[in-house]
């Protein structure tokens, strides 16, 4: 074994060989195997691309060029809260951005980033589809509209208030 799967965390091994069982003897699998990967580990982390690659004969390299060309793959742990600021026209000229440096201050983050207690992701996109709803941001899956900055705050709050 090389130093790559050596580095392998032992549990995140147990995790990864039935992903790696699922996929082998199969053609053309990157896409799907760096999905179940990216859905075990939470990312797409260096070091268990480099294990399921040895696993199935299968350059890191090549998996990383499918991985760093579809946008549906993360290279960073994602934090609870994936927190959605729409950037778009009508978002934008109602106030998003005036709610996205407030959501930059109360998190101390920028957009793409992640707590450093992996709570919540800043994400900014370009369109939700809820232009009625302007400004707009999504938490998860919920979606909260008419934001001024400290409703979308106190979203955040609620969102993590026992």
């Amino acid at each position: 074994m090389t130093a790559a799967v050596d580095e392998v965390i032992p549990n995140m091994k147990s995790r990864l060989d039935p992903i790696v069982e699922k996929h082998r003897g199969k053609r053309g699998i990157a896409i799907p195997l760096l999905a179940d990967v990216q859905k075990e580990v939470g990312y797409v982390a260096r070091e268990a691309v480099e294990y399921v690659g040895e696993k199935l004969s299968i350059s890191p390299a090549e998996l990383f060029g499918v991985a760093t060309f579809y946008a549906m793959f993360r290279f960073q742990p994602q934090g609870k809260y994936v927190v959605r600021l729409c950037r778009g026209t009508a978002c934008h000229v109602q106030g998003s951005a005036r709610v996205l440096d407030q959501l930059e201050r109360s998190l101390g983050v920028h957009d793409g980033e992640t707590t450093k207690d992996l709570m919540f992701t800043l994400q900014c996109v370009a369109c939700l589809g809820c232009c009625s709803l302007a400004p707009v941001m999504m938490v998860n899956d919920e979606v909260h509209g008419r934001l001024t900055p400290e409703k979308a705050v106190q979203v955040l709050q609620r969102g993590v208030a026992p």
